[in-house]
């Protein structure tokens, strides 16, 4: 294999992504295709650890397919396909489940942040396991690097362990795979709570900038963006944090770096430079928002797409499980 070859995935779980996800993974991952054997996947198994409403979960896997051709990832250059669709993923994810210790799985802090939330008796199991699903996921595909964000990053050591451990054990099977963490500088903050990342776990619908959006219903929010005191354009995490949000959003999608916008609006007001960033969010958006939409119109051909992408992520995936089985010792 010449090229590394670099898997991640992205949740079905809101009817649109939005900008942070755009712009702190999926755009990175459109750059990566082009340099490594790239497989993307939505992983729908993921999604229910939560409750999950059977319509809903196929329309936006079906959305988030069509978002991620539109944002530019290509079939011809990157296998895209749906995670419940490679049977072999549940199947090494109960391999996994019984090479993790009980400790080892308690001690991942986003099982312990989310379980402590909600309570015990609401928590799904399927929360507790998610990490060991997750390690085979990246396994099956003998995979180099995993583009995640830090906070995933306790789950790729977890990985790294786990296939360290097998490989010992039962003999070479598994690549060891690293953690390839994105890009910091295209870190987006809600637009209402500028010290609050954007997510769509965020309390309101407001401080998100959603893909799927209207154009009209992405310019009235960012005109409705919280500010800082003063009139100063200028980019200050710390005292300016609405602003300086304001001003990243400008510069990944304008290509203009901070320091010439803040020359740019030096000395207008923030209302001149609200509508300059809702501008160029509305036009950098319209004609990927065009696409999805494009694509959803024609579901066969969105079908056809993730199918082939399955049965080219199968082709991997199963060599990998048959290999594991094999070295474990189950008759084949």
């Amino acid at each position: 294999m010449s090229q590394k070859r670099v898997l991640s995935g992205i949740q079905p779980t809101s009817d649109s992504f939005h900008l942070g996800n755009y712009l702190g993974a999926v755009k990175q991952w459109v750059e990566l295709q082009d340099s490594h054997d790239a497989y993307y996947c939505i992983v729908d198994l993921h999604a229910m650890t939560v409750e999950t409403d059977p319509k809903l979960m196929r329309k936006r896997t079906l959305t988030s397919a069509a978002q991620l051709l539109a944002f530019g990832i290509s079939p011809e250059k990157a296998t895209l396909f749906v995670q419940s669709q490679v049977p072999a993923h549940n199947q090494l994810g109960w391999v996994m489940e019984c090479l993790t210790g009980f400790g080892e799985a308690s001690r991942m802090t986003q099982f312990k942040d989310k379980s402590q939330k909600s309570g015990a008796d609401t928590t799904r199991v399927g929360l507790f396991t998610y990490p060991m699903l997750m390690a085979a996921d990246i396994l099956l595909y003998q995979t180099n690097l995993v583009p995640v964000g830090e906070d995933q990053r306790q789950h790729i050591e977890l990985t790294r362990d786990i296939a360290e451990r097998f490989n010992s054990k039962y003999g070479k099977t598994f690549v060891i795979p690293e953690g390839y963490i994105l890009k910091e500088g295209a870190k987006i903050f809600d637009i209402q709570d500028p010290t609050a990342k954007m997510s769509k776990s965020a309390g309101s619908g407001a401080g998100l900038i959603e893909i799927m959006d209207t154009p009209e219903a992405n310019l009235k929010k960012i005109k409705s963006a919280v500010t800082d005191a003063g009139r100063e354009v200028k980019f200050d995490a710390k005292e300016k944090p609405g602003i300086s949000n304001l001003l990243s959003i400008h510069s990944a999608l304008s290509g203009k770096s901070i320091k010439s916008l803040e020359l740019e609006f030096d000395g207008k007001g923030y209302g001149d430079f609200k509508t300059s960033v809702a501008e160029v969010v509305v036009e950098y958006l319209r004609p990927i928002r065009s696409k999805a939409l494009e694509l959803l119109e024609d579901e066969p051909y969105l079908l056809t797409i993730l199918h082939d992408g399955a049965q080219k992520a199968s082709s991997v995936a199963d060599k990998t499980l048959e290999q594991t089985y094999k070295n474990l010792g189950l008759v084949l």
